[in-house]
């Protein structure tokens, strides 16, 4: 009854809150650009030439929005833009002009990867709210980016078809831009109102200039477009693109070689002019990048970023409150680990698939004119078994290791005054025989008031999981208060969770049962000084506490900073103590909690000047700990090298070391065992690439991550229900070694090549090597060796992706 009447609460506060405020009361300056019909489109080559732009306004007088705050634009540096339209697309002509030409950078790159360039940007918002609108950009070498953006929020994995192309003279660079409306999403109506933004960066300058000034110190940038008007009498087009693909790979392991064929299909189709379906069907993610794998010593799985770019594009509202953990689908089945239990005699695991495969998923999303967002997400993975074989008859069965499943978000996020939302999120995990399923609902708000100088957010959640044993829900808010006007700003936040609160079927969640306490202090600049063109500095305290039993966990108070210079050298820092902690989790049993001392951490770090051919990134962290030998030190090095305009590669050097720290070993009846561990890692890693153009490139990914967990002979102990330690004679065998030896190493090569709007070519060769023993004793050099000892898996695929899009190949065939 107690958490019905919280979630009550928490919906019911940002309702008055939204039938209580206005419009926002400040009134933005906003400047007003009238689009020109036209009945010739003209020839997209970057050479601004055609006849029609000569009748075309243009929109001028950019003001500097990074590093200063509305300074009217150089007088040796001036940006116009014009904007026409047809029935077809919107078309932009830009000219850049610049005095010095020769200093202009211009990196080639591949789409979405700026780098060191100049670049000219639009931002479009077809229903002028304030805050959902998609980004082009194209930078002085040619490369284009798209982005989806909400508030200050840039999505550049969604991608979109469109063209633009640029050329150059003595007086600086131009780019030529035709955005269709295929590429757009708009009502239906006579007359459109959008909102629109045009930017410029000069990279060798280190500015950037907006056509509508942006008032940085209070609001989100997207509310400071300015009007396009003008435009009339256009239909929104058929929104129906197909992406068909065909990929073949050959794959050799332990010399053995295998090959295979697939093929699928992905498609989008525009439901209305506000919605759209996105669909993939047969898919195939063979070519995504690796995981960076570590040895994971901890009590929580490790978490890997989302390659798959069905699952990273356009999901902006499924993931509104930390709820959707993409990698749930199609990640390792229930029951993996348990299928060697499941052995009985003379039988052995002949197979035991490490993944569940995804059959198909569909999205649809879009946001109505009056700012109502809506999205629904469906994904299905098939029934995965292991295969067991009887060593005396040679025959196999079967066990199921994960249930056809299905995956399922709903979401209403509702948008107001320009500045504020309340959402309203449902994600559903349903197993097939419902050996587990998952439901958890949550009301989230995001509001701030007329002025838009404090922001108030919170989110109630609520969690359901039903076994076969049992059935548990679960409980978790967050609220949140925050100044957001000025140089000074300061925010209060409460977070809590009960003992029940599990998202891990959908989502991804370490820890609950917790009750925590957060406040911090900041300050910052909006103008560059005589030293700085940026500084923020933060003050923080935090206390967290266990909600069952009520105890404190620990307590922190510490402060960051963040400076970048005038010429672009940035530089910062961190300091916190931390009080003694109880940790709850290190222990993996329930309700026991081991005591670490209190300590002190600091790190800072600096970079360099990117615009350089050469420039370097350096971190360096530091925890000491009180009344105990417990240190922890990490260094990172990060050289980048720039050889020209078409090479370029990152170099990443990680070293950690973790020395007497008292970890767990294992559980035994009504034991739990823990020992003084010393742990060192090492990472390499290389980034590489080669652009021919900016549509053709080879691409390098190398890593190799070494550690090693050495348990210090005769140091072992028992956990007390104090926290506490004592002394354990623990007999270490062959069979429980706790000790480590962790070795992986993957490389890719790619090339790859887009060789018409939307469609691309990627050719791929990869190879790994693992290894894992307990040889904890041994160097770097020497486990290096021993991984090269093991056997290689070499990969080589092939993927084809066409672009086909409805109203194309319906003229074309017209034609």
């Amino acid at each position: 009854m107690l958490l019905r009447k919280i979630f009550l609460l928490f919906v019911c506060l940002p309702l008055f809150t939204l039938q209580a405020q206005n419009k926002l009361a400040q009134e933005i300056s906003r400047k007003t650009y009238e689009a020109s019909r036209i009945a010739t489109a003209p020839f997209i080559d970057g050479v601004l030439d055609d006849t029609i732009w000569n009748k075309i306004p243009e929109a001028s007088n950019f003001v500097m929005s990074e590093p200063g705050d509305g300074t009217p634009s150089r007088t040796t540096h001036p940006t116009r833009v014009k904007l026409a339209y047809d029935d077809e697309a919107i078309y932009i002509a830009a000219s850049m002009i610049d005095n010095e030409p020769s200093r202009i950078l211009r990196q080639f790159t591949q789409r979405d990867n700026i780098k060191q360039s100049d670049f000219f940007l639009i931002d479009i918002n077809t229903y002028n709210d304030g805050e959902n609108q998609t980004r082009f950009v194209i930078t002085s070498a040619g490369a284009i980016a798209d982005a989806k953006m909400s508030g200050n929020n840039e999505d550049y994995s969604y991608n979109v078809v469109w063209e633009g192309e640029i050329s150059y003279d003595d007086k600086g660079w131009y780019a030529e831009i035709k955005i269709p409306y295929a590429a757009l999403r708009f009502p239906k109506k006579e007359e459109q109102l959008w909102s629109i933004q045009f930017g410029r960066k000069i990279l060798h300058l280190n500015e950037v200039y907006t056509w509508n000034y942006i008032d940085k110190s209070i609001g989100k940038d997207t509310q400071y477009n300015g009007l396009l008007t003008g435009i009339k009498n256009i239909d929104p087009p058929v929104r129906l693109s197909f992406y068909p693909y065909a990929s073949a790979e050959v794959d050799n392991f332990k010399d053995n070689t295998e090959s295979s064929f697939s093929a699928g299909l992905d498609f989008k189709y525009g439901i209305s002019d506000a919605f759209t379906l996105d669909a993939t069907l047969i898919p195939d993610f063979g070519q995504t990048a690796f995981d960076k794998v570590e040895l994971n010593l901890g009590p929580f799985e490790q978490a890997y970023g989302e390659n798959r770019a069905f699952f990273t594009e356009g999901t902006e509202l499924f993931t509104k409150g930390n709820l959707f953990y993409s990698r749930r689908i199609g990640d390792t089945p229930l029951g993996f680990n348990n299928a060697q239990a499941q052995l009985l005699d003379n039988e052995i695991l002949v197979e035991n698939p490490d993944k569940a495969d995804l059959l198909n998923a569909v999205k649809i999303s879009g946001r109505t004119e009056s700012g109502l967002g809506v999205g629904f997400f469906n994904a299905i993975t098939k029934e995965t078994e292991a295969i067991i074989g009887d060593t005396m008859t040679g025959t196999n069965r079967k066990i199921i290791t994960e249930p056809f499943a299905n995956y399922n978000i709903v979401v209403l996020d509702q948008q107001y005054n320009q500045n504020s939302s309340i959402t309203l999120i449902n994600t559903n995990v349903t197993r097939n025989g419902h050996a587990r399923d998952g439901n958890v609902t949550g009301f989230l708000f995001d509001i701030n008031n007329k002025k838009n100088s404090f922001n108030y957010s919170g989110q109630a959640k609520m969690s359901n999981v039903n076994t076969l044993e049992q059935n548990l829900t679960g409980f978790a808010s967050e609220f949140s208060i925050d100044r957001t006007k000025g140089n000074i700003r300061y925010g209060i936040n409460h977070e809590f969770a009960n003992e029940t609160y599990d998202i891990n079927d959908l989502g991804l969640n370490f820890t609950n049962n917790y009750n925590d306490f957060r406040i911090n202090t900041s300050y910052r600049i909006f103008e560059p000084t005589k030293l700085l063109n940026t500084f923020y500095l933060r003050i923080f305290a935090d206390h967290k506490r266990r909600y069952i039993p009520d105890i404190e966990t620990s307590s922190g108070i510490g402060a960051n900073f963040f400076a970048v210079t005038l010429e672009r050298f940035a530089f910062g820092g961190f300091i916190k103590y931390n009080t003694d902690r109880k940790d709850f989790f290190e222990a993996r049993r329930v309700g026991k909690y081991v005591n670490y001392p209190s300590n002190m951490v600091a790190d800072g770090f600096i970079s360099s000047d990117y615009r350089k051919k050469f420039a370097i990134d350096i971190s360096a962290n530091y925890r000491s700990y009180f009344q105990h030998d417990q240190e922890n030190i990490r260094l990172d090095i990060s050289p980048r090298f720039r050889f020209n305009d078409k090479f370029s590669m990152i170099y990443n050097l990680k070293y950690a070391i973790t020395n007497n720290r008292n970890s767990f070993v294992a559980l035994e009846p009504k034991k739990e065992i823990f020992g003084l561990r010393d742990v060192q890692s090492i990472e390499n890693s290389i980034q590489a690439s080669y652009n021919f153009n900016t549509e053709q490139a080879l691409n390098l990914s190398f890593r190799n991550f070494w550690s090693v967990a050495d348990f210090k002979e005769d140091n072992f102990s028992l956990l007390e229900d104090n926290g506490g330690l004592t002394p354990f004679y623990y007999e270490v065998t062959e069979a429980n070694d706790p000790n480590a030896n962790f070795n992986i190493w993957n490389f890719d090569l790619s090339y790859s090549w887009q060789f018409a709007l939307g469609s691309e070519a990627i050719l791929l060769y990869r190879n790994s090597i693992f290894n894992f023993d307990k040889q904890s004793d041994i160097k770097f050099t020497e486990s290096l060796q021993n991984l090269f000892d093991q056997d290689l898996r070499q990969n080589l695929s092939l993927r084809l992706i066409y672009y086909i899009d409805y109203n194309n190949a319906k003229n074309i065939f017209k034609g």
